[in-house]
């Protein structure tokens, strides 16, 4: 059978086993796996385990479950909530700054966790309550945890990141930082456009006051002292210095990724025990069983996923969708308008994590050809595919949310979060005309990468 023959039998074998039901790691290794005993020597089925293992035991790819076990101490302890409160007392006074301090909540925790559901449920789960408390609607008040939670996967220690930089062979360190500007413009997209809502939610009730009586929450003003403001700092901001150092360490050079992700979770138990007495073994089963079990799954899709990919190079898929690609000779825009729209395809099926390791053979030799920046692609994929997490069918975070505040219907999230996808799109627009909001802190901190 010809290259494209097995290419075509390869993707409607991979989508029969995705839409069966089958967990997304076993269809891959199972799909990898027949093709293997197809097309290539029977002695290649005696070596998956070691092709697996050997694709796995990157040092880099140590870090996930790290940092996984970081996130699942900050998020399964009461920090979440805390940082939470303490950005709303100091925010309350902005226009919308409840809607404000969740976003940059969002944000923070993102940073700490590492982890969009991780990022929804621990700040969803005290923010959406208030926010609906004080009148905002059910659909704004999720889009804006929803959309928070994206940042997730693309502020450090992104896992999304992570696996990038293996699959692009490209520093993890650099594309962290490149991660960091684009980020910073999502936060300000977000929080305007939640003082914008705010406003005119306030204004309808305003109106319907005038003319009716009819009085809303959302008319009714927090107030905080100065005394209370202080008062929910001193449980913040050892987080937020355990954050700054670990940026520090591993920015710094002082330290790996992997060394960068321990320390991170070790002082990150540290904390929770020393703050919130979380130090018992019935305390800290929670954590470790929520750490092992995203870290298996996680390992799992990694392992098939790279196996998967093992295959389509052997068989020569990869490479001849590749040069039928450069051969069709697009402008170097439109094709990559043509695989961030295949990206946004993808992520109505796919999790990130599977988008990344299944395309990253096809995609980056077009674009390294095309003479694109792929840390400044790996940004804008990453952005790409947090719309993912918030538009159906997948959209993983708009579950979470649904988890939190069973309350507001589905559609309802759906359409709380349409706004912040749009704005999404145009942040790419933007990091496409002006690049340099992702290029210039690892250039400024690492120099440039000579690519």
């Amino acid at each position: 059978m010809s290259v494209l023959g097995i290419g075509i039998s390869y993707g409607v074998a991979t989508l029969f086993a995705m839409f069966s039901g089958m967990p997304i790691a076993f269809a891959l290794g199972a799909v990898a796996v027949v093709f293997m005993g197809i097309y290539m020597p029977a002695a290649s089925l005696d070596t998956v385990t070691q092709n697996v293992y050997e694709e796995m035991s990157s040092i880099t790819l140590l870090a996930i479950p790290l940092f996984i076990l970081k996130g699942a101490a900050i998020g399964r302890s009461r920090a979440g909530q805390d940082l939470y409160t303490a950005l709303h007392a100091w925010l309350h006074r902005v226009p919308g700054g409840l809607g404000v301090a969740n976003v940059f909540a969002c944000a923070l925790f993102a940073a700490m966790a590492g982890s969009s559901p991780a990022t929804c449920s621990a700040i969803g789960s005290a923010g959406i309550p208030e926010m609906r408390k004080r009148g905002y609607s059910g659909g704004f008040a999720a889009g804006i945890i929803a959309a928070g939670g994206t940042l997730g996967i693309l502020l450090p220690p992104s896992i999304t990141m992570i696996l990038f930089a293996v699959a692009a062979e490209k520093s993890l360190g650099r594309l962290f930082l490149a991660g960091i500007g684009p980020a910073l413009l999502l936060v300000s997209l977000f929080g305007g456009y939640a003082v914008f809502r705010f406003r005119k939610e306030y204004a309808a009730a305003s109106a319907a006051y005038a003319q009716s009586g009819a009085t809303s929450a959302i008319l009714k003003h927090d107030d905080f002292t100065f005394a209370e403001r202080f008062n929910v700092l001193p449980r913040v901001l050892p987080f937020v210095i355990l954050l700054t150092g670990v940026m520090i360490a591993l920015y710094g050079g002082y330290a790996t990724p992997s060394e960068t992700a321990g320390l991170g979770g070790l002082l990150a138990l540290l904390l929770i025990a020393v703050i919130y007495s979380v130090w018992r073994p019935s305390d800290l089963a929670p954590i470790l069983k929520s750490t092992i079990r995203e870290s298996t799954m996680l390992m799992m899709i990694i392992g098939m996923s790279l196996l998967y990919s093992y295959v389509m190079s052997y068989l020569h898929i990869s490479q001849s969708a590749a040069e039928s690609v450069v051969a069709m000779n697009l402008p170097r825009w439109e094709l990559l308008a043509a695989i961030l729209v295949l990206v946004v395809i993808l992520g109505f099926f796919l999790p990130p994590v599977s988008i990344i390791l299944m395309t990253a053979p096809i995609i980056l030799p077009p674009l390294r050809a095309a003479n694109f920046d792929i840390i400044w692609f790996g940004v804008v994929m990453t952005i790409v595919m947090e719309m993912g997490l918030i538009h159906p069918p997948v959209g993983l975070n708009l579950f979470v949310i649904r988890n939190v505040a069973p309350d507001i219907s589905l559609s309802e999230v759906i359409w709380g979060t349409l706004p912040f996808v749009l704005l999404m799109m145009a942040a790419v627009v933007v990091l496409c005309f002006v690049p340099q909001i992702s290029t210039w802190l690892p250039d400024l901190v690492m120099g440039p990468d000579g690519r």
